[in-house]
Parts: structure tokens; sequence; C-alpha cells
């Protein structure tokens, strides 16, 4: 027997259903399978989405984040016997699939593969694709876990292979539970084991209805970069403030270098830079290509966990900043302020990209944004010239009508 919780959004109620194969509706899936004699034998509760980047007909290159299984199924997921071991198997969508396969040696049991298969056929998910088929992803995790203990996760983990990324978090798995009962002793990853709960400060009064948020000195500039088959495909370096609005509460935060994890991918005409920490499951940053000839900052997406449990979530494609020239970095010392929406803006500090074309591992030369500047100087030093010309000419005419007159008073 298969059980399953689904829980739709942060805050809401638990729906409990348990059948022999059945279809779950929602984000956080909880899965609880049971032996013939419905003693749970394995147990996993996780958030996933996968983010696939696919070439064209056209020869471009289009991204599709998965994220929705509500038509999820579970066949194949198995408690394991003397000769199979236990599996999580998951349906969902047209032709999607994903597997994951556990071991167990001596005192420690294994995450020992997670497999991803997709149907780039699907022209409803992948409108426009040169390829044709079922595509697999394999990833050889090979993670141990002591028996008896309950793996836990909550920071994010990602995957990234063939050009696409698969992201967990929330992640609480058992596999081989003994005696039917699922262990209340957590094996941490290494993430969860740097976290430091902060407890929130409950005011004795009701807060008004909109606050201010303290002002943040300056944020520490981090250096981040991305690298593939060919060694690094992007640099990045900036300090991050973040500043949002939810519930008419404003907070502003800076993004600590020291204690984020980056990761992200490069391809010809797309590039993405990931960034995650405690209380950040992602920042992304999307730079597109566009003319041939030059790069811009395209996308922003973030999702931050927020101390009263919820999730903050906001996605734009449809940006346009840091714009330069194809072979060039972009930079800008002075501060920046993306506009992502209303509710969420990323203020940079001592900025400086470069998503395409990174040659030798190095920073190719600077486009600064005080160019932008003196692009906007220079019609109005001409216009305050001409004007200055004119109101000499203009003196000068009417200086010499004035002699002229004068000339006529003394005939």
């Amino acid at each position: 027997m298969v059980c399953f919780r689904l829980s739709p959004v942060p805050g809401s109620g638990l729906v409990l259903l348990c059948l022999v194969l059945g279809a779950v509706s929602s984000y956080a899936l909880e899965l609880n399978v049971t032996d013939s004699e419905k003693a749970t034998c394995l147990y996993a509760k996780w958030q996933m989405n996968f983010t696939i980047r696919y070439e064209t007909t056209s020869k471009t290159y289009k991204t599709v984040t998965i994220s929705d299984f509500s038509t999820a199924t579970y066949n194949g997921s198995i408690c394991g016997d003397g000769q199979n071991n236990p599996k999580i198997a998951v349906q969902f969508g047209s032709g999607f699939s994903w597997t994951v396969n556990f071991t167990k040696e001596a005192s420690t049991y294994s995450i020992d593969g997670i497999s991803f298969s997709y149907n780039i056929s699907d022209n409803t998910t992948f409108p426009d694709a040169k390829d044709k088929g079922i595509v697999t992803v394999h990833d050889a995790v090979g993670f141990r876990i002591p028996l008896n203990n309950i793996f836990r996760c909550n920071s994010l983990s990602t995957l990234e292979k063939n050009g696409v990324v698969q992201s967990y978090w929330d992640v609480h798995v058992q596999a081989f539970v003994q005696n039917g009962t699922v262990s209340t002793k957590e094996f941490l990853c290494e993430k969860d084991k740097t976290i430091t709960t902060v407890v929130p400060i409950v005011p004795t009064t009701a807060p008004s209805p909109t606050t201010t948020p303290t002002p943040k000195e300056k944020p520490e500039v981090g250096s981040y970069s991305v690298n593939n088959s060919n060694g690094t495909c992007l640099l990045a370096t900036m300090g991050l403030q973040l500043n949002f609005t939810h519930d008419k509460v404003v907070s502003v935060i800076n993004i600590n270098p020291n204690t984020t994890d980056f990761t992200g991918s490069c391809q010809p005409q797309t590039a993405l830079l990931r960034l995650n920490c405690s209380n950040i499951k992602y920042l992304d940053f999307v730079f597109a290509v566009k003319n041939e000839n030059r790069f811009y900052l395209k996308e922003v997406n973030v999702s931050m966990y927020l101390v009263n449990g919820s999730v903050f979530s906001i996605a734009n494609n449809n940006l346009s900043y840091w714009d330069a020239p194809l072979g060039s970095s972009y930079m800008c010392n002075k501060e920046q302020t993306v506009s992502v929406s209303g509710a969420f803006q990323i203020n940079t500090f001592d900025l400086r990209v470069q998503p395409f074309n990174v040659m030798e591992g190095k920073y190719s030369t600077a486009q600064d944004c005080s160019a932008d500047d003196d692009n906007f100087l220079v019609p109005i030093v001409v216009g305050a010239a001409l004007a200055g010309v004119l109101i000499l000419v203009l003196l000068a005419y009417f200086i010499g009508l004035k002699r002229h007159h004068a000339g006529y008073e003394q005939f």
C-alpha cells in the first residue's frame, strides 16, 4: 500500500490519501510505503522541481520549469525484498518519471541513484523542440545514512546534468524502516548542519499596518562563478541587498557571500546563476543574448523562507538590466536597483558580471554603467551650448540695433 500526503500551500491543512495506486494534487509530497502487514517500510516527504533547457528548431534555446505534480502516480514504489531494493517511483505529466533507488550495507543505507525522464516530444511542454523522444538523466548519488535514521535536508540541493537542473528542498526520507516506525533521530545534510535558527521577537503591542525597514549597511561583495566542460563560463562579483514587502511589512536583507552557495548553467543563448543559503531557497539571475551581439539580465526568480514559516516567491522574466556587448563584461560600482516587482527589489553594489564568452576564467574589458550617464549628459551639454550661442547672438543683435538708432538721433 502507498500512502501520500500533500500540502498545497504553507499554512493550509494536510490531506491524507491512502490508495494502492493513486494520484495527488499539489506541491509538497509525502509518501508512505507499507509492506504486506501494513507496516511502514519506506517513508519520504519532499519538494522538488526541474528546470530543463532545450534547443528549438530555429537553433535557439528555451527553458521550461516542471513543478506541477497534480497528475502524479506512484506505480513501482516498493519496500524492497530479497531480490529488489526499495524504490520511490513517481510518474506525472506527459511521459515524465522520477525514481530514487536505495541500497543497504551493514549499518548504513544509501540513496544510491536518482533518475529523471522527460518526454521532449510533448509539444505543449516543449514547443518547437528540435529533438524528440524520451530523455533520461541519471545521477549516482551514493549518499550514506545510518540505519534507523531519517535523512533531513531542508536546504536547497541541486543536481545538474545535460541541461537539466533538479532542485530539492524540505527533504525527509528513511528507507529500511525498522519495526514499522519512522525514526525521530535525524541525520542532517551538510547544509542543514550550518543553519542557525533565529527566534523572532514577538511585540507586546499590535504592529502598525506598514513598518519601515531598519537601514542596512552596505552588503559584503561576493564573487561567484559557473563552470562547464570548457571551464569557467560565467563570472559575477557583487554585493546584494534584498528589499521585499510581505503583508505590508518591508524587510531588508544583506546577502552574506561567506554563507551563500552558488551554482548555475551556461548555454549559447542563456546563462543562469543561482544563489541559495539557509533562508533563501533560490535566487536566480538569468541572462540572455539579444540581437546576436549583446547580453542583458532578462529574468530574476526568488523564493525565501520567512520567520513565520511561510514562503515569499517572486518571478519576472521580462527584465532589461545590465546590457553590454558580447565578449565584454558589465560593471557598475555605484548602487543600482533591479526592480523585479512592486514587492521585491535588489540593490547591487560594486557590480561586475560576464555571463558569456569568458576567456581563461577572467573578466573581459568592462562597459561601465557611467557610460549610460554620459549618454544622457551629451544632449544636455549640446543643448546648453546651443542655448548659450543663441543668447549671445540675440545680445549682439540688440546692441547693434541700439547703436544704429543712436546714430540717427545724433544726425
